[in-house]
């Protein structure tokens, strides 16, 4: 077990989720996107949206491909450097 697996059993347990349908990859694969491509503090408020909307019933890599999608046509700021971490 990896210390992510460690830490989404320990989560999971503490809010009586099933760990088994935690799609981790999914949900680093969106903050990784949001971050990179809108900014930094949108990953974790996407997170909580994705399982806002799975827990309405959204399928959860499906919800999550969606929002990566979103965030992979987001405009970039006029004027704004992506290199530069003042930027986002």
């Amino acid at each position: 077990m990896t210390v992510m697996d460690d830490w989404v059993t320990a989560a999971c347990a503490e809010l009586g989720l099933d760990p088994t349908a935690v799609p981790v990859p999914a949900v680093l694969d969106l903050a990784k996107d949001v971050a990179h491509q809108v900014l930094r503090p949108g990953a974790p408020v996407s997170a909580y949206l994705l399982g806002l909307a799975v827990g309405r019933g959204a399928e959860p890599s499906a919800a999550a491909a969606r929002l990566s999608a979103l965030a992979a046509t987001w405009p970039v700021e006029l004027g704004a450097d992506p290199a530069d971490p003042a930027a986002s």
